[in-house]
């Protein structure tokens, strides 16, 4: 016994010391981001290299703002976010709860094929959703971004289908007897009892469309639509030497999700414990 309490504080400390290890990798890419944002143009490529800007070139912030439309930008890809993002939540928390709690011939084979929907490259149904979305003539405009998401999305109905699926029967039998409809039960229930999955869901989400690249290059035609990571790739055509203005724009607009995780860091990491106990 006295040997495995000795071994427990050493096991412990190795785990702990490789997760830092682990950590300090995938944190390194987003330090050198920042340090990059902060040095001189005539720094950045300088031999040997330095990890401290000497000095800090904090005006690098303000003149990448100014350099693009970087307020405008911002707020169009927060639109694009927040709508897609309630689309997803709205659909997809619906269709899971139909999935896990409404008992119907069929529903089971149906989910085996809403999940082999998952298996489909995006690449093959680029071209027919585009020559789609031309016909509608919603080219150009923010609706090839946001509606389609309104008819929810595999991977997230799974997420909340398995949620649903450890939440206790007593209470869909309760309110059943009640006289709640489904439609009462998955509003006045479900949804409070899910809320860890949802804010998963969103953060996956708001996330997803924060940083896509693709969709908006494809659809958005006009300088006004465009979101950040267009902006930003706009930006480096015109200005391929100005790697400290990149950097430092860069560095903005990835802070909107860091800090976003941090504030929900908690509820993050109780959704994702809880989703997934259930097959």
């Amino acid at each position: 016994m006295a040997h495995t309490t000795r071994d427990t504080p050493l096991k412990a400390a190795a785990s702990h010391g490789g997760l830092i290890v682990v950590a300090a990798l995938f944190a390194f890419p987003f330090a050198w981001l920042v340090i990059t944002s902060l040095k001189p143009a005539t720094q950045i490529f300088q031999e040997p290299t330095s990890l401290i800007p000497k000095p800090p070139t904090w005006g690098n912030y303000l003149e990448a703002i100014q350099a693009i439309p970087f307020l405008l930008y911002t707020l169009n890809t927060v639109f694009v976010a927040a709508a897609g993002t309630f689309g997803i939540l709205l659909s997809c928390s619906l269709v899971a709860y139909g999935f896990s709690m409404v008992r119907w011939r069929g529903s089971n084979a149906l989910f085996l094929v809403m999940l082999a929907t998952m298996m489909l490259p995006p690449q093959v149904t680029l071209i027919p959703l585009f020559v789609v979305f031309q016909k509608l003539d919603w080219v150009g405009t923010f609706r090839p971004l946001i509606v389609p998401w309104f008819f929810g999305s595999a991977f997230y109905i799974f997420l909340l289908r398995q949620f649903f699926r450890t939440l206790p029967k007593d209470l869909v039998d309760a309110a059943k007897i009640d006289g709640c409809s489904h439609f009462d039960i998955y509003l006045r229930v479900a949804l409070p009892l899910t809320r860890p999955a949802l804010c998963v869901v969103a953060f996956f989400a708001f996330t997803g469309f924060w940083n896509d690249f693709l969709a908006p290059l494809i659809y958005l035609n006009d300088n006004d639509k465009y979101t950040l990571s267009v902006g930003l790739q706009q930006f480096l055509g015109q200005n391929t030497a100005r790697w400290d203005l990149l950097m430092a724009a860069s560095t903005l607009m990835i802070l909107p999700i860091v800090l976003l995780f941090f504030f929900l860091q908690k509820t993050f990491v109780e959704g994702i414990a809880l989703t997934g106990i259930k097959g």
